[in-house]
């Protein structure tokens, strides 16, 4: 199952210190743009052959992030074929999340 997650609860999930892997899975040029600070990078193009070196817990809280919710639920649907269990889609991606005012860096 693939569960749905807002801008305000992934703050509070970085907040709280909570443990979680936030997944970006945009591509290169809007990653360079700017992201999240926790957020690693597994771009949707090369999903299929990376994803494997970065995820090895299937039961871990993954939060999948890309634009607008879009691209990271195709994401988050590749993950539960392959078996995993703690599924979360950050809705309305990057896009709401600097529209709550959050911050985005850039590496």
């Amino acid at each position: 199952m693939i569960n749905s997650m807002n801008a305000t609860e992934l703050k509070n999930l970085i907040d709280n210190n909570d443990e979680f892997i936030l997944v970006d899975c945009r591509e290169q040029g809007e990653w360079n743009e700017g992201h999240i600070k926790e957020a690693i990078f597994i771009p949707l193009s090369n999903f299929q052959e990376l994803w494997g070196d970065k995820l090895t817990n299937k039961d871990a809280k993954i939060v999948m992030q890309c634009r607008s919710g879009k691209r990271s639920l195709n994401a988050c649907m590749l993950l539960m074929h392959e078996g995993f269990t703690n599924l979360h889609n950050l809705e309305g991606g990057i896009l709401d999340w600097q529209a709550n005012g959050y911050e985005v860096v850039q590496d």
